[in-house]
């Protein structure tokens, strides 16, 4: 997408032990600050930037989070809910200073997540609206029992970025084509060594089985180890940048009070969903308090910002139009029902 080209990448660092990637576009308006989903990067936003800009006048940032994308960091393991947080806040003093400008917090899933945590701890200081996508308290415990299931059955590997990017759209992972194409290079990486988990168990095993063989018999089993390597290495060598199953420990701490926490942030909210069943007890008497707005985009999977980005990017402009914090382009007009 030509909004996130390479001209546009920013690498913002703190300390020598922390450098994470951001994407910009735009140059006037509020900062609309993005944050993605588990196991996506910045790059998950590149199509939705593009309709979003075309019609308010905003700044895009999108961030790669501590070990997604780009971004690297000392303690990469660290992903619990307050680290992320304050990750943000930082990268929006290390853009800004003591003078950041407006600034709204969007996030999907797991990002929406963090930008309510960041919201609640009051770490960017300018914030005017908060905006969650698909990801609600209720729901999302309910879906962690079964989300090792659902990670054990995505494929290890890909023999190319184009077998990828036809999976995550075969699977409905992400059903827009167009967003896959830049979304699944932020998600996959060249595989290093061993590329399969499985054939590292099998080699493992083999050798636990083998470890009574002279000398030579080792030597063998180590070069069919290599041999096995390579081979799988060159018929595979794309596979997933952050194992996410390996996350599993922080992710009660992300989503645990997410709706009390939301319902609390005292700013305009917004609240984007897949379907009006995600809503959890909580959140409904919040929305029939009045307490934020919400727009149910039917017909779209998880990665709604990516299945349908003109949707996403007319509700968030007809929310900035709304609350006065971004002005219309292009013969923008607000297309949603209380503007």
């Amino acid at each position: 997408m030509k909004n996130f080209s390479k001209q546009k990448h920013r690498c913002f660092i703190f300390n020598y032990s922390y450098t994470f990637r951001v994407y910009k576009s735009g140059s006037e308006g509020p900062v609309l600050l993005l944050l993605h989903g588990g196991g996506h990067s910045a790059l998950s936003w590149a199509v939705f930037t593009a309709a979003i800009i075309s019609r308010v006048q905003c700044r895009i940032v999108a961030l790669d989070l501590r070990s997604h994308g780009e971004t690297k960091v000392k303690n990469p393991e660290d992903l619990s809910a307050e680290t992320m947080a304050k990750d943000v806040g930082n990268v929006v003093e290390a853009m800004y200073g003591d003078l950041p400008p407006p600034i709204m917090l969007i996030g999907h899933s797991m990002g929406g997540a963090i930008a309510v945590h960041t919201a609640s701890s009051n770490l960017v200081p300018s914030l005017l609206g908060l905006c969650m996508i698909d990801v609600v308290e209720g729901t999302a415990m309910d879906a962690l029992n079964s989300m090792q299931n659902f990670l054990r059955g995505r494929p290890k590997t890909f023999k190319s970025l184009e077998n990828a990017i036809e999976w995550s759209v075969k699977s409905g992972q992400i059903r827009n084509l167009e967003s896959a194409r830049v979304s699944m290079v932020g998600q996959v990486k060249q595989c290093e060594g061993i590329t399969s988990p499985e054939g590292s168990k099998s080699i493992v095993e083999g050798i636990i089985e083998e470890e009574e063989e002279d000398e030579e018999g080792s030597e063998s089993i180590s070069k069919r180890k290599k041999e096995d390597d390579m081979e799988t290495k060159k018929d595979h060598p794309y596979t997933w940048r952050i194992e996410l199953a390996k996350t599993e420990k922080y992710w009660d701490g992300w989503f645990r009070g997410l709706s009390n926490l939301f319902l609390s942030c005292p700013i305009p909210k917004l609240l984007l969903l897949a379907g009006v069943d995600r809503l959890d007890k909580d959140l409904t008497i919040g929305q029939m308090q009045g307490k934020f707005q919400m727009q149910v985009l039917p017909q779209c999977g998880h990665a709604v910002h990516e299945d349908a980005p003109d949707k996403v990017a007319e509700a968030v402009a007809t929310f900035l139009i709304r609350h006065r914090f971004a002005e219309p382009i292009g013969g923008f007009q607000c297309v949603f029902p209380g503007c």
